[in-house]
């Protein structure tokens, strides 16, 4: 379900349940007079009935969704004409009507409001409503990680058309929560996918694009000239809160450059980065984050681009 329009549907939903409530009570107090004799009182708008086509269009939804609900026994018309057949509706009507199409917004099955319509009450709408907004908030969280994954490919893309891959350069980095697990030279492939699905399965990711996912290898091997020696694999989650055993990057600057072409070609570009770190004085700590930022729009293991952030002391 699409959040941004749930909340568009709400703001008018809850427009329309303003003036319907002001209505109904307007015409509430109006039918209060004490001092009119009886047979002077005239009949109050309240009792005057609207067709199925004014009481559609007043809650904006098609009569044929009235008509239907009228076959299935959820919401009756206030009369039936028993010349055509027609059906009218009163205006007393619209807040039970608002509140079955809030539900149906919320993706309450007809069964559930069924039920809930036998045994309407304030503390069974409290209960349905608070199942329904957790729900929401489940939907709202999901579609915050998407729209957080998806910024991260338009910023990578806005890199790949604008990059120099032969700079290296000082960036600033915010803190970060990664899932890591731990890996070395004898980890085969196989191990390696088998580790990383258990994972995503644990934090219930579904699906891998929900997740940016890459390799460490710390500064010591890297100083050692042990190129090869990655020790983990990490998967970056949106929002994910700090928790034991999850590991923590260190927030402030770090070494960032770009490498292309296969992975045997690597080790070339990490002595780039050591010698510009030596030559500016700068000392790097911690480990090298690897992560690849154009898999998803090329063809050919010799386009890969690897970016490459290390942090400084």
């Amino acid at each position: 379900m699409d959040v941004p329009y749930i909340f568009e549907r709400f703001r008018i939903d809850t427009f329309e349940l303003v003036f319907i409530r002001f209505v109904y009570y307007t015409e509430y107090r109006t039918t209060i007079q004490p001092f009119a004799p009886d047979n002077e009182v005239s009949m109050n708008k309240k009792d005057k009935l609207l067709t199925i086509g004014q009481f559609a269009s007043m809650h904006g939804i098609n009569k044929k969704t009235l008509m239907w609900y009228d076959e299935i026994g959820l919401f009756k018309p206030a009369v039936i004409s028993p010349e055509n057949g027609y059906r009218c509706y009163s205006y007393h009507q619209s807040p039970i009507l608002e509140t079955i199409l809030l539900l149906r917004e919320l993706d309450v099955s007809i069964h559930e409001i069924q039920a809930f319509m036998k045994n309407r009450s304030a503390a069974s709408l409290k209960s349905l409503l608070e199942e329904k907004i957790a729900d929401l908030d489940l939907q709202i969280t999901h579609l915050q990680a998407v729209r957080t994954t998806l910024r991260t490919h338009h910023q990578n893309m806005q890199t790949l058309l604008a990059m120099d891959l032969s700079r290296i350069s000082i960036v600033e980095k915010e803190e970060r929560c990664l899932v890591t697990v731990c890996i070395d030279q004898n980890t085969s492939f196989e191990q390696e996918v088998e580790m990383i699905t258990a994972e995503t399965e644990k934090y219930h990711l579904g699906r891998l694009h929900k997740a940016s996912y890459g390799s460490m290898i710390s500064v010591d091997s890297l100083q050692r000239g042990s190129f090869d020696d990655y020790s983990r694999l990490f998967i970056e989650i949106p929002f994910l809160p700090y928790e034991a055993g999850l590991h923590l990057t260190p927030a402030g600057r770090y070494l960032q450059a770009f490498h292309k072409g296969a992975w045997n070609t690597i080790p070339k570009r990490y002595q780039e980065i050591l010698a510009y770190a030596r030559e500016h004085q700068l000392k790097l700590h911690g480990f090298s984050y690897e992560m690849g930022i154009n898999e998803n729009v090329i063809d050919h293991i010799g386009d890969y681009i690897v970016q490459i952030e290390i942090p400084i002391f």
